[in-house]
């Protein structure tokens, strides 16, 4: 499936005149698709990652419509210490398979592990040609992926450095990091148009964070299409979660690029595991994530997860002391147990895939009402609205659909969504529930012109 961005006066004129959100992307169906799942490693600090179906069935019930497969450069080129490595390719294919066999979309980030030593000082200065030999490690993968239709496209430099460089922060971005852009989405778009190359700012140095913020402004355009901004946010202060968002929503216009947060989530401590209450306690974890939660979602903007591992390890480098960004706690590379502070707010209720424009969207996580507004289009085929009941809607859920019809699903029955009360002209047959994929399947929206309000609420026939 091909995807598209809703760009340049499309975007403009659809923001205007119906008010839809603008941080979404569009299918080869025209459908309005919001992505979020999560970031899978092929490897951690022990050693390789692996992953099977039951992994991906997991993901799928958490949320997921899209991967991030995180590309190791040391296996991918010819820089020192590093090697195409054939049987690499060959767990990449699998995880893409994987992925597409679960209804999962496939992005790429290339990350500089597995060389000897990557200096970024040296890189942007491009002395050695080291642009041409990163951009064939990218050759390698779009080459072998530009047919795929699972693949979505290639998020190209991950958390570029200044470091030791006597240069401003935004002068490295127009002079080197702008311009290596545009190289390598032309070369991209040789082999493969139709893909998205998602891009990032620079990740500033230690002790140089604005409104506490790592990552510095983009203040020019690429100038480019099939573009998508993809920041990433690891802030743990609510005070700065939406004045973050709202900068990023500012270098979306300029860029004319739609945001897509490639990376979310401050990571949580060993002893966050142990505690509810104090600064590093599991309940201070949760208000923070529902926070940035609320603005993603009151942005319509995509969200990727940082990572769908277990806990073989942890790291040391913050003063609360031992940290991970895995969203499973067991000590094995692919985990199944939930950090569930965290990934119930991760993998709370949204629109997927909507035939139509979504205008806007909501979960209340006080209430668990999910709020969606949205006006349809038929022609564009099914919608897709992921529920999560088996974590949020235990005493069952109501689907309210305007005022004047209420669909029910009883958990203690199983047996799909039964009726409390119809409008005319709805045809029930044409609300599905999946209680394996967690969603709700709309095969068709009541044929209206107008914007259409539908409710997720807990309980049955709830419709107060």
């Amino acid at each position: 499936m091909k995807f598209q961005i809703i760009l340049g006066v499309f975007l403009f004129t659809y923001f205007t005149t119906f008010g839809q959100i603008k941080h979404g992307l569009r299918d080869a169906q025209g459908r309005h698709v919001i992505p979020r799942g999560f970031v899978v490693n092929t490897n951690d600090h022990k050693g390789e990652v692996f992953f099977n179906s039951d992994d991906y069935a997991r993901m799928v019930r958490m949320g997921a419509n899209f991967q991030v497969i995180r590309l190791e450069l040391g296996k991918l080129s010819h820089f020192p210490g590093g090697k195409l490595d054939p049987t690499y390719l060959n767990k990449l294919d699998n995880l893409v398979a994987l992925g597409r066999n679960h209804g999962i979309k496939t992005i790429f980030k290339m990350t500089v592990y597995g060389v000897d030593k990557f200096i970024w000082e040296e890189f942007w200065q491009n002395k050695k040609n080291e642009y041409e030999t990163y951009i064939d490690a990218w050759k390698v993968i779009w080459n072998r992926y530009s047919e795929e239709s699972s693949v979505l496209g290639y998020d190209v430099v991950n958390e570029p450095r200044k470091l030791t460089m006597d240069i401003s922060y935004e002068k490295l971005t127009n002079k080197y990091l702008i311009p290596l852009y545009q190289k390598i989405i032309d070369e991209s778009q040789k082999i493969n148009a139709d893909k998205m190359t998602l891009f990032q700012s620079i990740f500033m140095n230690k002790g140089e964070k604005i409104d506490n913020n790592q990552y510095s402004e983009i203040t020019a355009p690429i100038k480019r299409k099939n573009i998508i901004f993809a920041p990433h946010i690891y802030q743990n202060d609510i005070n700065y979660i939406k004045r973050n968002m709202d900068r990023f929503d500012k270098e979306s216009d300029m860029l004319n690029a739609p945001i897509l947060i490639g990376e979310w989530g401050f990571p949580t401590f060993a002893t966050t595991d142990t505690i509810i209450d104090g600064k590093l306690g599991q309940l201070k974890y949760r208000e923070l994530y529902i926070r940035t939660a609320e603005v993603f979602d009151r942005m319509g903007v995509g969200s990727i997860k940082a990572w769908f591992l277990g806990n073989r390890t942890m790291q040391h480098f913050l003063p609360g002391g031992p940290s991970t960004w895995s969203i499973f706690s067991d000590s094995t590379d692919a985990g199944t147990v939930e950090r569930k502070y965290i990934t119930d707010v991760i993998s709370r209720p949204f629109p997927q895939v909507i035939a139509g424009d979504i205008q806007s969207f909501l979960f209340n996580h006080a209430t668990r009402n999910l709020d969606i507004k949205l006006k349809p289009d038929n022609s564009k085929g099914a919608s897709k609205i992921f529920i999560g009941a088996n974590r949020h809607y235990p005493d069952g859920f109501s689907v309210l659909i305007g005022n004047h019809s209420v669909l029910y699903y009883n958990p203690l029955k199983n047996v799909g969504l039964e009726i409390y009360k119809l409008a005319k002209g709805i045809d029930p047959t044409n609300f599905i529930w999946d209680s394996n994929t967690q969603k709700l399947i709309v095969l068709k929206w009541p044929e209206s012109k107008d914007e259409i309000e539908l409710k997720i609420v807990p309980g049955l026939r709830n419709f107060e």
